[in-house]
C-alpha cells in the first residue's frame, strides 16, 4: 500500500514537472511593444484606487492622487544674438556711404530663450507624459518639472496637430502616474477636477461639472482639415498654463486632457474644454508604436441633422449625421453607404453629431472594420466598412525620416531634425527627386523644402497629398532651398 502511494505521488510529481515544462515550452515570446494601458495595469496590480460614495462629494483623495501625476512643462527656442565689433572707421564709412552702409555682424552666439509653458500628465511609471501639441509646438527644448521640483529634459516622441496632443518621454522610473478612466461613462452634471499649472502656479486644482460632451468649437480647423474636435465641456476653472493638464473624475482617474477655454479676454470666463481620454488612449498608443497617428477615414462629407435639414431632405427623424457626399472608392462607398443616408450608430453606439462621428471613427486605424448603422428611406440598415487612410488604402504607415513618397512624378521625404535646426524650421518636406509633373513645371528644383501649401504647414509627404486632394484652383507653395533662399511657387490645380 505504501509503495503504491509512493508510486502515485512520484507519477503526479513527474506529471506536474512535464505539465509546467510543456506550458513553458509553448508560451509565446513576450512582445516588445506595450500599450499605455498595459503599462498602467502592470504597475497598478494589487494597488487600491480611490472611490467616491454616492451623494458624498469629496475631492481630497482624488486631488492628492492626481496632483502628483501632473507636471509643469517649460519650452525654449533657439535664438541667435548678433554682436558687432566697432571700428574707428565706422563713422567715416557711414558718412561716406550714408544709410546704405550697414555694419556686418562679426559673430553669432546661439542661445535659448523661454518660449512658453503648460502642463502635462504622467501616464506611465517609466516616464511617458501626454500634453497638448500647442504647448510644445515649435520648441527646440522641452523641460519637465515634477511636482517634487525635480527637472528633466524631455524627448518629443510624437505630435498630432489634428487632435492637439503630443507624447513626451523623460528618463526616470517609479513615477506617480494617473490611471486612465472612461470618458464614455461621463454624465452631464458629473463632478470633475482640472489639475494643472495656471500662470506658472504648480499643482493647482479646480472643480466643476461636465457641462456638455462632443463639443466642436472650431479651434483646430484652421490648422488642418483632418482635425477631430469632440471636447468635454466643463465649468472647472482653466487658465493659461493649464493646457495639457489633467481632467479627472472623483475616483482620481484621467477622463480628459485640458486643452482650451472659451473666453473673450484670454482668461477663464466660465467654460473649458478637454480632449476625451478615449481619444487620448488611441493617439498616445499610435505615437508610441508608430511615431505618428494612424488616422482612419470613412470617406464621407457630413452634416448634423437639424430640424431645417430634416425638413429639406424629408427625413422622418431629427437625429444622426447626414451623408452629403461620398469619396470615390472610399471606405463608406465600398461598404454600400449612399449619399442621403443618415448614420445613427457606429459599432452599436449612437452618434448624433458630426463631432461624435469623427471621434468614434478616430478611435480606429486604417484596416479596422466597423459596423455602421444608417437610416435609409426611414429604415435601419447595418453595413460593415473597412476604414482607409488618407492615401486611400488600408496600410499602417510608420514614421521614418528616410521614408520616400512619390507625388505627381516627384519624390519627397520629411526633413531631418538636423535640417530643422539648421534652417530653424518646425516642419517641412524635401524634394529628393524631381520628375515630370506639376512641381517641375512650376519651377521647383531638387532639394527644395516645402514648408506650407496655401498657408497649411506640411510635415509629411502624406500632408501634401491631403492638402492637394482637398483643394481646387491654384495653390501657393512656400519653401526654402538648402542655401537658405526662400521661394514661393504658384501651382495650377
Amino acid at each position: 500500500m505504501k509503495n503504491s502511494l509512493l508510486k502515485l505521488f512520484a507519477a503526479a510529481f513527474i506529471g506536474g514537472i512535464v505539465a509546467v515544462s510543456a506550458i513553458t515550452l509553448f508560451q509565446e515570446e513576450p512582445k516588445v511593444y506595450q500599450t499605455i494601458e498595459n503599462k498602467q495595469q502592470a504597475r497598478l496590480s494589487g494597488h487600491q484606487t480611490a472611490t467616491s460614495l454616492p451623494g458624498n462629494v469629496d475631492f481630497t483623495t482624488a486631488a492628492e492622487m492626481s496632483t502628483q501625476g501632473v507636471v509643469h512643462i517649460k519650452t525654449y527656442r533657439d535664438v541667435t544674438q548678433q554682436y558687432y565689433r566697432r571700428s574707428p572707421f565706422d563713422d567715416m564709412l557711414k558718412d561716406f556711404f550714408g544709410q546704405q552702409y550697414q555694419q556686418q555682424p562679426q559673430q553669432q552666439d546661439p542661445q535659448q530663450q523661454r518660449a512658453g509653458s503648460g502642463s502635462g500628465v504622467i501616464i506611465t511609471a517609466d516616464g511617458y507624459i501626454t500634453t497638448n501639441n500647442h504647448v510644445i509646438d515649435g520648441a527646440d527644448k522641452v523641460e519637465v518639472v515634477l511636482n517634487d521640483k525635480r527637472r528633466f529634459d524631455a524627448e518629443v516622441i510624437g505630435t498630432d496637430p489634428t487632435t492637439d496632443l503630443a507624447l513626451l518621454k523623460i528618463n526616470e522610473d517609479n513615477l506617480p502616474f494617473i490611471e486612465y478612466g472612461n470618458s464614455d461613462d461621463l454624465q452631464i452634471g458629473e463632478w470633475v477636477m482640472a489639475v494643472g499649472n495656471p500662470f506658472d502656479l504648480t499643482s493647482t486644482v479646480t472643480a466643476g461639472i461636465v457641462s456638455a460632451k462632443a463639443r466642436n468649437i472650431n479651434i483646430l480647423r484652421g490648422k488642418t482639415n483632418m482635425a477631430i474636435e469632440s471636447f468635454i465641456q466643463t465649468d472647472a476653472a482653466v487658465n493659461p498654463g493649464n493646457s495639457g493638464g489633467a481632467l479627472v473624475n472623483l475616483n482620481g482617474k484621467l477622463v480628459g486632457i485640458n486643452s482650451a477655454i472659451a473666453s473673450p479676454t484670454g482668461a477663464f470666463a466660465g467654460y473649458s474644454f478637454a480632449i476625451p481620454v478615449a481619444l487620448v488612449k488611441k493617439v498616445t498608443n499610435d505615437l508610441l508604436k508608430y511615431g505618428e497617428v494612424q488616422r482612419a477615414l470613412l470617406g464621407v462629407s457630413i452634416a448634423d441633422v437639424t430640424a431645417e435639414l430634416a425638413e429639406e431632405k424629408e427625413l422622418e427623424e431629427v437625429k444622426g449625421v447626414y451623408i452629403a457626399a461620398l469619396v470615390e472608392d472610399g471606405a463608406a462607398a465600398d461598404a454600400g453607404i449612399e449619399k442621403g443616408d443618415v448614420i445613427i450608430k457606429i459599432n452599436g453606439h449612437e452618434v448624433n453629431s458630426s463631432s461624435e462621428l469623427q471621434e468614434a471613427v478616430g478611435r480606429f486605424r486604417p484596416g479596422n472594420k466597423i459596423s455602421v448603422t444608417v437610416l435609409r428611406n426611414g429604415k435601419e440598415k447595418k453595413l460593415t466598412a473597412e476604414l482607409k487612410n488618407k492615401m486611400g488604402n488600408t496600410e499602417i504607415v510608420k514614421r521614418d525620416s528616410k521614408a520616400i513618397v512619390t507625388v505627381l512624378g516627384s519624390k519627397f521625404q520629411p526633413i531631418t531634425p538636423d535640417e530643422k535646426k539648421k534652417f530653424q524650421l518646425n516642419n517641412g518636406v524635401k524634394i529628393v527627386e524631381l520628375g515630370e509633373g506639376k512641381f517641375r513645371n512650376a519651377g521647383m528644383k531638387k532639394g527644395f523644402i516645402i514648408i506650407s501649401i496655401d498657408r497649411k504647414q506640411v510635415e509629411t509627404p502624406a500632408d501634401i497629398v491631403d492638402v492637394m486632394s482637398n483643394k481646387q484652383g491654384g495653390l501657393l507653395i512656400e519653401g526654402i532651398y538648402p542655401n537658405g533662399e526662400k521661394a514661393y511657387y504658384a501651382l495650377g490645380w
